[in-house]
């Protein structure tokens, strides 16, 4: 089954005589799904799992598909316009693969691409024009501080961020003994900033490492939870410090998995 296949389906789909629930969905309907499907995807990544990754391109795909074809029926374009227009975008953004430009270093062609962007109308007024504002607070934290970095706004070394993390959250400790909510949560949202740019320094990407951390927590509370279950106990029942212990115990099990 090839790609044309995927198109036909799309179309029948949303065909007179389709199916009911496809034929009533709209750009903005679809958009959960499109974000829900995306991570899914990451998640599938983040599990090194080839088969749920197929899966989940193909779910993200058929979105795609599914927004061409919506597209089309408002004759907007179509999916073949979309390959076309990120076909020929790829091709001009690469002229040291497609042509006889030649960039050495990833450095270069992140260069290249920021002066492309600019030949293109775009960044008229500002480096930061472009990103997207619904992306995860903490994603969108890291592309901004990628871009005024390269604009040359940026600490010299890691060290210096460290002490800058600190300095932030002597801060924060300040404003929350102040009591005043405003000044904490600006102070908080300085603190957690800095954070991020602390990751960047260190080669991590915040977004992946709070999900991470996230999945952790959840698979040990669920440790605790079935831990209580098998004794057939409430958590109610449990105080703090013996919760405590099972997290532990959640711990080193993962450890010797």
């Amino acid at each position: 089954m090839d790609f044309d296949k995927l198109v036909e389906i799309m179309e029948a789909l949303r065909a007179e005589d389709g199916c009911p629930w496809d034929r009533e969905q709209t750009r903005q309907s679809l958009k959960p799904f499109l974000m829900e499907e995306a991570y899914e995807l990451l998640e599938a990544i983040e599990e090194d799992d080839p088969a749920k990754i197929k899966e989940e391109l193909g779910d993200l795909l058929f979105q795609i598909v599914f927004h061409a074809r919506i597209a089309g029926e408002k004759g907007e374009f179509d999916m073949q316009d979309v390959i076309e227009a990120i076909s020929g975008k790829m091709v001009s953004r690469h002229p040291h693969v497609f042509g006889g430009k030649r960039l050495r270093t990833a450095d270069e062609v992140l260069d290249r691409w920021v002066e492309h962007k600019r030949q293109e109308g775009k960044l008229k007024e500002s480096i930061l024009e472009g990103i997207p504002g619904n992306l995860p607070s903490l994603l969108k934290a890291h592309r901004v501080q990628e871009r005024v970095s390269r604009a040359g706004f940026d600490w010299e070394k890691a060290e210096d961020v460290v002490k800058k993390v600190e300095n932030e959250f002597d801060e924060f400790k300040s404003a929350l003994k102040g009591g005043d909510e405003g000044e904490v949560e600006e102070e908080f949202g300085d603190f957690l900033f800095t954070l991020v740019n602390l990751s960047r320094f260190i080669d991590i990407n915040p977004e992946e490492a709070l999900r991470k951390t996230i999945s952790r927590f959840i698979r040990r509370f669920s440790y605790i939870e079935t831990s209580a279950k098998r004794e057939g106990s409430a958590l109610s029942d449990y105080t703090l410090e013996e919760m405590d212990h099972l997290w532990e115990e959640a711990k080193k099990a993962e450890k010797y998995r």
